[in-house]
């Protein structure tokens, strides 16, 4: 059963943002109450700490107070010896600041690949990052950056891998590569928010979700139960894959998902011999789509075989110096910007 003193030795691990110590001994957090079926309630002193050092603060705690073995729920009350606390974000999941949902109408566009990139992009920016692979189908993410391992249990939570900065889980962890998937929507719904609510994703300023295409029961969930922060829409420039691209802006506007911007993967191809430029899917038919939609032109990122390689190699493109970092690096930019990050 969980006691008072495991939970005042959990708080003692967070140190005071003002300095002096832990919480615990600079009497930040006090008032701890454990009731017989585990839940755990405390009263958070949020005075003199900047808007987003309280953020923080709460997040950590609650973190903190939930990773404790048998305490089932957490109720933390901020308070402030003078004038009114600071607003506090919360997000859906304990921890997490905010959630990016990457998304496309149709398979093909090239979105795991965007979704991978974007994260260890906003990993370099010095932001905490996560990236969870929810295409439960046809998982990508553990190749895209090179994971072989199996995904590991700790006290009953989901211990992501680490690579390039960031923290990934994926159906790809847990499953034989060899077999396929087959689940009905309800139960693929599940097993993604299972991964984001069992997952020990610790304090993230940021999870990134690599959506499956289409507009389905893992959209509509994530939609519903984990509430995005915003949705990035990836497509070719390719009239067929934009009408797809429109219908995803579509469900996202209809469940109240904000949409940061409209992605244009495989632009223009520069012949590595010659230095011709060809578009091949054709050029700047997304911006043409975002301008007509009222949302934000996030970029084009150019077809070039090195991305392919280092995709196929495990080893995403945003950590190098090359024209894909670049184009990478300006999305992050964008997007970070959408968050307020």
């Amino acid at each position: 059963m969980t006691s008072k003193d495991t939970i005042v030795t959990a708080l003692r691990a967070i140190a005071d943002p003002s300095g002096g110590g832990d919480i615990i001994t600079t009497e930040r957090a006090g008032g701890i109450v454990v009731k017989d079926d585990g839940g755990v309630g405390l009263v958070l002193l949020v005075d003199g700490l900047a808007k987003d050092d309280a953020e923080r603060l709460h997040a950590a705690v609650d973190l903190a107070v939930r990773r404790v073995p048998g305490v089932t729920a957490a109720r933390i009350i901020l308070t402030a010896e003078r004038g009114a606390a600071p607003a506090i974000r919360t997000g859906p999941v304990p921890g997490i600041r905010t959630i990016v949902a990457v998304a496309s109408g149709k398979g093909g566009v090239g979105k795991s690949t965007v979704a991978v990139n974007l994260a260890v992009a906003l990993a370099r920016r010095g932001l905490a990052v996560g990236l969870l692979d929810a295409d439960i189908y046809g998982p990508s993410v553990p190749t895209l950056l090179g994971l072989t391992a199996r995904a590991q249990l700790d006290n009953n939570r989901l211990v992501p891998a680490t690579a390039f900065g960031i923290k990934a889980l994926s159906m790809g962890m847990m499953t034989d590569p060899g077999k396929a998937i087959i689940w009905r929507g309800p139960m693929a719904a599940s097993a993604m928010t299972q991964m984001v609510d069992s997952g020990d994703w610790g304090l993230l300023d940021v999870l990134v979700v690599d959506l499956p295409p289409g507009t389905g029961d893992i959209q509509l969930t994530l939609a519903q139960k984990i509430k995005p922060t915003g949705a990035v829409i990836v497509s070719t420039p390719q009239d067929l894959a934009l009408i797809d691209a429109r219908r995803a802006v579509a469900m996202f506007a209809e469940v109240g998902v904000p949409i940061l911007g409209l992605v244009e993967n495989m632009s223009s191809f520069v012949c590595p011999s010659c230095g011709v430029a060809t578009d091949i899917f054709g050029h700047g038919g997304a911006q043409d789509a975002a301008a007509a939609a009222g949302i934000a032109f996030l970029g084009a990122v150019p077809l070039d075989m090195a991305l392919r390689l280092a995709s196929d190699a495990g080893v995403p493109p945003a950590v190098g110096d090359g024209p894909q970092a670049t184009a990478f690096a300006a999305l992050a930019e964008h997007v970070a910007t959408g968050l307020g990050l």
